[in-house]
């Protein structure tokens, strides 16, 4: 299976989005620490609690990123905007996360970025990819050459490659977050 070009600037500029809100978050955090609690007690909610099972773990974690990517993949059809959004929600979500952890968990910074590092080189840049993918259906439904039957079809081939690409990549990061991530982070 062949893979399409990915748009290197639109990668690269959903990770630095993801990164500028996820200072923003921190810095939100810092100014409102109640909005940083409100925020971790969300995401535990949406989550649900930490197993002892890494193996039910790493099921809840794939689970849900890739619901996620899928939500990427499928927000590029809105103009082409929504992966901007998710990825800036995202990286708001995790700059909050981080102060809460820190500040009200007690945890050191270094702790925490050795239990988010493993997995999110992976991660961050999969779920990006994803955001990719849905910016490609987009672009190709939008600009490309043809019937738009074709273009919508070359779109979502094109797509999905790239979506496909983003889902093994949250297979190995969930490995990682799930066997590796605790033992790394003492967790």
């Amino acid at each position: 299976m062949e893979f399409p070009q990915v748009p290197k600037r639109t990668f690269g500029l959903l990770l630095l989005v993801f990164l500028a809100f996820s200072l923003v978050g921190y810095a939100v955090g810092a100014a409102s620490p109640n909005t940083a609690l409100e925020a971790v007690e969300k995401l535990i909610g949406q989550i649900g609690p930490i197993s002892d099972s890494s193996f039910e773990n790493f099921v809840k974690i794939f689970a849900n990123n890739s619901m996620v990517a899928l939500f990427m993949f499928l927000s590029g059809l809105f103009f082409g905007l929504g992966p901007w959004f998710i990825m800036a929600f995202n990286g708001l979500m995790v700059g909050l996360v981080v102060l809460a952890v820190h500040r009200m968990g007690g945890m050191p910074i270094a702790q925490i970025v050795l239990g988010l590092v493993p997995h999110g080189v992976v991660e961050i840049p999969a779920i990006a990819m994803a955001g990719v993918a849905g910016i490609v259906w987009y672009r190709e439904l939008v600009k490309g050459e043809g019937e738009p039957a074709e273009r919508f079809k070359r779109g979502v081939i094109k797509g999905l490659k790239l979506f496909l690409l983003s889902v093994a990549l949250l297979f190995v990061a969930a490995l990682i977050e799930a066997y590796i991530t605790p033992k790394v982070a003492g967790l």
